[in-house]
């Protein structure tokens, strides 16, 4: 990345968390990490600075059955399992942090998914 790609994307970051901050209502935040070769979600109370629940692509059960962690089927699998774990921790209700992501192909299958799973947002 280059330093004008990274300000973007640093700009993005800060515009979303901002709008997330007004808008949260005390739910926790579903946060989206997405590097190249895989993609991570955790489920945070930022209320108690606690992770609720999290999942990745890393995981060991996810990496046998995908062939990469970095495309939409390992995303969608990822997002079916957040939204497995969220309910399982007792949380149906989320505000989505896509951080400075586009809200487009892995991330929105990450999302679609989670929202097929039972979670709320």
């Amino acid at each position: 990345m280059t330093s004008k790609s990274k300000e973007l994307f640093a700009r993005r970051r800060r515009r979303v968390r901002r709008r997330i901050d007004l808008t949260a209502k005390r739910r926790p935040r579903l946060s989206v990490f997405r590097s190249s070769q895989h993609i991570y979600v955790q489920v945070i109370d930022d209320a108690q600075a606690k992770t609720l629940a999290a999942a990745s692509s890393l995981e060991k059960g996810l990496r046998e059955t995908l062939k990469t962690g970095a495309n939409k089927e390992a995303a969608a699998a990822v997002g079916k399992l957040i939204a497995q774990r969220a309910k399982e921790a007792g949380v149906t209700t989320v505000v989505f942090d896509r951080g400075g992501y586009l809200f487009h192909g892995r991330v929105k299958a990450l999302a679609d998914a989670a929202r097929e799973g039972g979670l709320d947002f």
